[in-house]
């Protein structure tokens, strides 16, 4: 059974940051390369970072410069690192793996941008 948990989301004013993380259960995470998406209000959720287990990391055009992914293998978590924040980076962010052609998705964490 695939697990992840995510954590860290909140309000914050537009220019701040916030860090969110994603642990995740069993073998899986050293195994695949796991991915942050966002899903705004009204819209299609939509990939925002991924990092693979030698981490390496991609990120949507959207949030280059600005976020950062990185993990920590000790303890089965990667760490989003979300900088200069925008009102329009608003949305529920989940955690995801695709294992063995499987996708997994955490419950997401609300991440609010706002003054």
């Amino acid at each position: 059974q695939v697990q992840l948990v995510e954590s860290g989301g909140g309000l914050v004013q537009p220019g701040g940051s916030l860090r969110l993380s994603c642990a995740a259960s069993g073998t899986i995470f050293t195994m695949y390369p796991m991915a942050w998406y966002r899903q705004a209000p009204g819209k299609q959720r939509a990939f925002v970072a991924t990092i693979t287990s030698g981490g390496s990391t991609n990120y949507a055009n959207s949030v280059k410069s600005r976020f950062t992914i990185s993990r920590d293998n000790a303890k089965n978590t990667i760490y989003p690192q979300m900088n200069s924040l925008k009102p329009e980076d608003t949305a529920v962010y989940y955690c995801n793996v695709v294992a063995s052609g499987t996708p997994y998705w955490g419950q997401g964490t609300q991440v609010t941008v706002s003054s």
